[in-house]
């Protein structure tokens, strides 16, 4: 029988020194069904492709019932340390955000490290963004003044870099865990540095795969948190776990936000790591974690 105590160990294994990008990509499409109760049913599901700097863009999309009106609509980045997750592996994420908030999701498939380093995920997120600005979903629903941008660890980096440089153009930010700079890896005053899913030296070998260079640090578009300013950046909820090593510098952001005038919530779900809500099976407080924030997402495209 599969404890939660042995789910979460077969999680960390995904990060082991000696899997490579494919393997640990491999391990956790494996153990997705495991970790992940089924979601609520939608509407519709479809997938397309968006073009991109390179090659076209993947990108999945869940009608909800019910859809509001407004053309609301979530553009989604999932996590992964910008080297494995994908579509699949978010899917039962992004299929309750869209049921909890009546909210359509569209989630992008972005290049990944290493074959495709820094700042490839940037431009693809930026891309298709802008594609569905644009509105290249509006026959899915999707209005351009009704866009949020939200993503998960790696993905609510991305989710931040997209807010900071289309000010003006969305209308919400939804960071679950958000993994906001990559200069510190030794966090000061953190009371957690290490858990099943994130680590030092996890996020070690996440700076060493992802940047061209060690310059790339303290580049904005790797680490949203050293940006100079923040006025006009849209509305943000931030979901925190407080057994996650990032849990301070997502609070770091939130007062920044808050700083700059910008309206901004910050939740903390508690005995909880790093990558919990892709855990609904082994984790019951997933659920309620995402229902939450699905709620704050349609508030803020209200």
């Amino acid at each position: 029988m599969l404890t939660p105590e042995k789910a979460l160990a077969d999680l960390a294994a995904y990060f082991a020194p000696e899997r490579t990008a494919p393997g640990m990509r491999e391990a956790l499409r494996r153990m997705i069904p495991i970790a992940e109760l089924e979601p609520p049913g939608v509407e519709a599901i479809e997938d397309l492709t968006l073009p991109g700097p390179s090659e076209p863009i993947p990108v999945r999309v869940w009608r909800p019932f019910d859809a509001a009106d407004n053309g609301a609509g979530l553009v989604y980045f999932h996590g992964g340390g910008f080297v494995i997750g994908d579509i699949d592996t978010h899917a039962p994420l992004c299929q309750r955000l869209a049921a909890a908030s009546g909210v359509r999701v569209a989630s992008v498939g972005y290049r990944k490290a290493p074959e495709h380093a820094f700042p490839a995920a940037v431009n693809d997120a930026l891309a298709a963004f802008d594609a569905i600005q644009d509105g290249a979903l509006a026959r899915h629903g999707f209005d351009a003044d009704r866009l949020a941008v939200g993503g998960d660890s790696a993905g609510g980096n991305l989710a931040a870099v997209i807010a900071q440089h289309r000010k003006g153009k969305l209308a919400f930010q939804l960071l679950l865990y958000p993994l906001l700079q990559l200069v510190e890896i030794e966090r000061a005053d953190q009371p957690w540095q290490e858990g099943p899913l994130l680590s030092r030296e996890v996020l070690s070998r996440i700076r060493h795969t992802y940047l061209r260079s060690p310059d790339d640090v303290r580049d904005v578009r790797v680490s949203p948190l050293l940006a100079d300013d923040l006025k006009g950046v849209a509305p943000a909820f931030i979901l925190a776990a407080e057994l996650d090593p990032l849990l301070n510098e997502g609070a770091a952001y939130a007062d920044r936000l808050a700083a700059f005038g910008v309206p901004v919530e910050r939740v903390v779900f508690n005995t909880v790591p790093h990558g919990f809500l892709n855990m609904t099976r082994i984790l019951p407080q997933a659920v309620d974690a995402i229902v939450q924030a699905a709620k704050a997402l349609d508030k803020g495209l209200v």
